[in-house]
């Protein structure tokens, strides 16, 4: 279960192919495109319901009503979710109904970030969720301690398969490839000899995107150029426009993409300043292919990234600290490449998601077993 279609998408297709070898798959959540599981060559019955993503009453009332009938009438054996709301939602209505194994997959909180009386209810809620289930999946060995730490899930309970990260990384599709850098850089008209650094990821101010903006706004670089892929959810790309107004012709806005691959391969060095994180899976998406990080040194970001090796990590919030890294990088291109080939090797040998996948076929075959 996902409160919406994506995150099957982005993040579970190839896990769940593997699966669906072996087992009797639904997936339930709410989508508009009611072929997109055969679209990622997905064997699974598909039921779809309206989450809603924000807290409503009512709707989350019904939901959970409606997910109660169906494991009434189906008896699953297990139920895996991943969002907050899907699992909230989905591990409450899968205890009613006495489903044996309930799992969720902590990929970040979003109290993280809060303070006061809505940190203490958003953290209720994941204490909830955490007791209610048999396991807890979570995307990296520091946010894992860091729950625990928090007294959020148990250590028993939690699991990280190897080094991180829910889907791992699909190496067929995340792979350097010069004829669509040229490409996308023609198509975005972003000189061949220019020095790209790369946001990529939704725009919010969690995701530190406007200290990304104010540390490329001090580099005196007429070869620097930045580029912001993602969905604007809150006038974000006006506010970057404004604080670069004086080097506009160096900044790129592309709006959300089924294929990050396309502009990441466009690029040079990947930026990703958030205040909060479960892991950070875009960082090893670019270092597949060659691509090293400047991001915030903290929990699960730091599973990302080995400092000075794959990437840079910065003190969080800290524009200074922002533009030196990436400043660092633009004096020293040589290095840029010998971090670039170095968390290439690391995603090879430990994000393969054809990895990732038998971690999850090995669980579930150890738990359920197969007939």
């Amino acid at each position: 279960m996902a409160t919406v279609d994506s995150a099957i998408t982005s993040f579970l297709a190839h896990h769940l192919r593997q699966l669906a070898k072996l087992y009797d798959l639904t997936i339930i959540t709410n989508t508009n495109n009611t072929d997109f599981l055969s679209q990622i060559r997905l064997d699974a019955n598909l039921i779809q319901i309206n989450f809603s993503r924000k807290i409503d009453f009512f709707a989350d009332i019904y939901c959970l009503v409606k997910l109660v009938q169906i494991f009434m009438r189906t008896r699953f054996a297990s139920i895996h979710s991943i969002t907050p709301k899907a699992g909230l939602l989905a591990i409450l209505a899968a205890r009613i109904c006495f489903i044996p194994t309930r799992i969720h997959i902590f990929t970040g909180q979003v109290w993280a970030t809060e303070t006061g009386l809505k940190r203490s209810f958003l953290k209720f809620i994941d204490r909830l969720l955490g007791k209610m289930t048999t396991h807890n999946f979570v995307d990296s060995r520091s946010q894992r301690d860091f729950l625990v730490r928090q007294k959020v899930l148990s250590e028993q309970k939690s699991i990280v398969f190897g080094s991180g990260s829910v889907s791992g990384i699909d190496l067929k599709r995340f792979k350097p490839s010069e004829k669509m850098m040229a490409k996308v850089r023609s198509d975005l008209l972003i000189p061949k000899s220019a020095f790209v650094f790369i946001y990529l990821g939704r725009l919010n101010r969690d995701k530190g995107i406007l200290d990304l903006a104010q540390a490329f706004a001090k580099i005196q670089n007429n070869k620097a150029f930045l580029l912001i892929v993602g969905k604007d959810e809150g006038d974000f790309v006006d506010k970057m426009k404004a604080m670069n107004a004086h080097k506009s012709s160096q900044i790129r806005f592309v709006d959300f993409t089924n294929k990050p691959e396309d502009y990441l391969v466009a690029s040079d060095v990947l930026c990703l300043p958030s205040y909060r994180e479960g892991f950070g899976n875009v960082i090893i998406e670019a270092a597949a292919m060659g691509i090293p990080a400047i991001a915030s040194n903290i929990y699960g970001i730091s599973d990302a990234i080995i400092n000075h090796r794959t990437g840079i990590l910065h003190e969080p919030k800290n524009v200074t600290s922002i533009h030196n890294a990436m400043h660092y990088f633009l004096i020293k291109p040589k290095l840029v490449k010998k971090y670039g080939v170095a968390a290439a090797e690391r995603v090879k040998v430990e994000f393969d998601a054809k990895v990732m996948s038998k971690y999850w076929l090995d669980f579930y075959l150890q738990t359920l077993g197969h007939e």
